[in-house]
């Protein structure tokens, strides 16, 4: 029975859930952390199962449908559409991994505790889920006199809901049945994890023994990896040996050349001449009329409204602008790839700096309004008109409207300096003192004291509400325009594109083979790009727009095969796969580098290994090991111990230097040994023990807690790889 179910029972109910954010699929929390199309109709392997393609499809169109209604969408953005996609995969998941795993050991939410979790003792998921972005709950759920979730509100709201919004108050306790379980699931495991005393105690000795030591350090890099040529039984031999070290996901390499997509002089004439009628036009146009031919016009779609200074108009009309009288249009000019025309709209005289004050009526919803500010911006409005009003006839102190009605918290807060008591703080009582064209307040304050006369109260609209501004006074006189332009970016034609897949295409067609597309690349200079390490659900490649279907054609293709001509973008992409690599162990021809790169390690580590030994057993000290190997001993460093070795270079943490130092005597040399990048002989000059202890319980608890905040995610993790998840989305989506 479901709490809806056992709320009908009790009182007979239902209505409507009004801006409940329900995620739509899956417990996000948890899981975070041209070409040809594809040659299968699955988009991913579970458990060995085929999940596939058609009634996956079915749950994302439903999840996007849903997206779209509670987002009030009529479409969603490429981003939103992956991110759906992402949440019905990560769903489909949980129930063939996770929701098995509940089933086994018997994990389930009853009737009883789901109740307790909707109504009684509500759910901090669902608490969530009945609140705004900035965590207040939804006055439906809320307690008048708290402001939290109140039990009686929501049985007093289920007792009122409509069909449809019963529908979403049922996926909602399903959501929350879901949460629980994991929390469940989770805890049962975290409740068996447990840190032995003995183990506490060991590292908390070996971590807090300090040591002074020093060393002979010889890298890697002192041996040139020309002098060592690894041989094939010595490539082969080491390969069967260390197969768990070249595991791999499976890749691509994709190497291409682009053939860009660039307007012709031919593009910019046409261009140009569009934009020349286009400014006779303008020029027929009433200063009245301009406003919405220029967004009719001008790609931008924007009427620019701003009174601009000298210096901060585009540079090709930034002197002209000032000298220009009012309805002079200017242009077409070309700048950055752009045409544009420019006509003064109007001009006027302000102050070049004024000093001001100011009370600022916020509203809801406005920039950096406090919770607290719940007036509409019509009532903030009215309520500025007002006060200013009652200042202009002297009917009050504009001190004490800012103390009382100003939501410039700010302002507010601003304290004097106490060793300086008559120091300016600005924003203290509204004041901001001077001010001018470059000072860092928004356009609308700015202009409202520059504009202004001395003396004058008036009131200004911001994105933070509307300023009640008192200029106190001002100084100096500029000229400010108002300019407007149509601008029309220049792009390749029809034409020139039909040109460019043209000789994309016909290189596409010669060149059909690597060898032969590799040869052209060279003969004709071109520049070759790479992606390389290409993974199956890729969404982005650097340098080619949209990848999607190219990360397709890959993984469709064998290597060796050519592309045909295709559009990304501003350009033609025409390349070859040069290298597979599928999941597993990578074959030696695939990991032939990296396991080179081994084996002229290993044979360094063993070449120093023997030049340490022969100096180690030849020298009584650390000072002849160093002496007969050619390189200096370090000076004594302090405090190094299991966890960390403070100031210590080249081996500050490296693993095997730390555990050698723990567990060596004192005025004891340790052997050679292998560090990360070379070879050690470390002596011990003295060490202080850690301070007894009596218990270990502090660093038991500290250990558990350590591991029981991994258990959230490594879990999941875990189950995840043993059930050789495998997914192909980017294939269809």
């Amino acid at each position: 029975m479901s709490v809806l179910e056992r709320l009908r029972k009790r009182s007979g109910l239902l209505v409507a859930i009004v801006g409940l954010a329900l995620l739509a699929f899956v417990l996000t929390g948890l899981f975070e952390k041209g070409f040809s199309g594809s040659s299968t109709r699955a988009v991913g392997e579970i458990n060995g199962k085929a999940i596939e393609y058609i009634p996956f499809d079915t749950k994302v169109k439903e999840a996007i449908e849903n997206q779209k209604k509670n987002g009030q969408k009529t479409t969603l953005t490429p981003e939103e559409t992956d991110q759906t996609v992402q949440q019905v995969w990560n769903q489909t998941i949980n129930e063939e991994v996770m929701n098995k795993e509940y089933e086994k050991l018997g994990i389930a939410v009853s009737d009883e505790e789901l109740y307790d979790l909707m109504v009684d003792h509500p759910h901090s998921a669902l608490v969530r889920n009945l609140s705004d972005q900035q965590g207040k709950v939804s006055q439906m759920f809320a307690d008048p006199r708290t402001g939290q979730i109140s039990p009686a509100k929501i049985k007093e709201f289920t007792q009122k809901m409509t069909d449809e919004q019963e529908q979403n108050w049922t996926k909602l306790e399903e959501y929350i049945k879901q949460v629980r379980t994991v929390e469940k699931y989770n805890n049962l495991v975290k409740k068996g994890l447990y840190i032995p005393t003995a183990f506490a105690k060991r590292e908390y000795i070996a971590t807090n023994t300090n040591a002074t030591v020093r060393f002979v350090y010889k890298p890697f890099k002192t041996i040139v990896d020309s002098t060592l040529k690894p041989t094939d039984a010595e490539l082969d031999s080491y390969y069967k040996e260390h197969q768990n070290e070249f595991k791999q996901e499976a890749s691509r390499k994709f190497e291409y050349v682009a053939f860009d997509i660039l307007p012709t002089p031919e593009d910019f004439d046409i261009a140009k001449k569009a934009m020349e009628k286009t400014a006779e036009e303008f020029k027929t146009k009433k200063i009245a009329d301009d406003s919405a031919y220029v967004v009719s016009e001008s790609e931008t779609r924007n009427f620019d409204m701003t009174y601009h200074t000298k210096g901060t108009l585009s540079p090709v009309i930034d002197s002209a602008a000032f000298k220009a009288e009012v309805g002079i249009v200017m242009g077409p000019y070309l700048e950055n790839g752009t045409f544009k025309i420019f006509k003064v709209e109007a001009t006027k005289i302000s102050a070049d700096s004024a000093k001001v004050r100011h009370c600022l009526i916020a509203y809801k919803g406005a920039s950096s309004a406090a919770p607290t500010v719940t007036r509409s911006k019509e009532q903030a409005k009215a309520m500025a008109d007002s006060l200013a009003n009652l200042l202009r006839k002297k009917k009050g102190d504009f001190k004490d409207f800012v103390a009382k009605y100003s939501d410039d918290m700010g302002g507010k807060n601003a304290q004097p300096d106490p060793k300086n008591p008559k120091k300016f703080v600005m924003g203290k009582d509204g004041e901001y003192g001077w001010i001018n064209a470059k000072s860092g307040f928004v356009e609308p304050f700015k202009n409202g004291g520059l504009d202004g006369k001395k003396g004058e109260i008036v009131v200004v609209e911001a994105q933070f509400g509307y300023h009640i501004m008192e200029i106190e006074d001002s100084k100096g006189k500029q000229t400010k325009v108002q300019v407007s332009s149509i601008e029309t970016k220049v792009g390749p034609s029809s034409k020139t594109m039909q040109q460019v897949y043209v000789k994309a295409s016909e290189f596409a067609g010669k060149n059909n083979t690597n060898e032969l597309f590799q040869k052209a690349v060279i003969d004709q200079k071109l520049n070759k790009r790479i992606a390389d390490n290409i993974k199956e659900n890729d969404k982005t490649i650097a340098g080619i727009e949209s990848p999607r279907s190219l990360v397709r054609w890959v993984y469709d293709n064998k290597k060796g095969t050519v592309s045909e001509a295709q559009e990304f973008g501003d350009k033609f992409v025409v390349g070859v796969i040069t290298e597979t690599k599928e999941k597993g162990t990578g074959t030696m021809e695939d990991v032939k580098d990296a396991l080179t790169a081994k084996v002229i390690k290993k044979k360094k580590s063993e070449q120093l290994i023997k030049e340490a030994g022969d100096a180690a057993s030849s020298g009584k000290t650390i000072e002849e090991v160093a002496a007969k190997m050619k390189v200096q001993l370090s000076q004594p460093y302090p405090n190094v111990n299991f966890a960390s070795a403070p100031g210590v270079p080249d081996l500050a943490s490296d693993g095997s230097f730390l555990g050698t130092v723990a567990g060596l005597k004192v005025k004891t040399m340790s052997k050679p040994i292998v560090a990360n990048d070379g070879v050690f002989v470390v002596y011990v000059d003295s060490k202080t023990d850690a301070p007894a202890q009596k218990e270990y319980k502090a660093q038991q608890a500290v250990q558990i807690s350590a591991i029981t905040q991994r258990v959230d995610y490594e879990v999941y993790d875990a189950l995840k790889q043993n059930a050789n998840v495998t997914e192909h989305l980017v294939r269809f989506y």
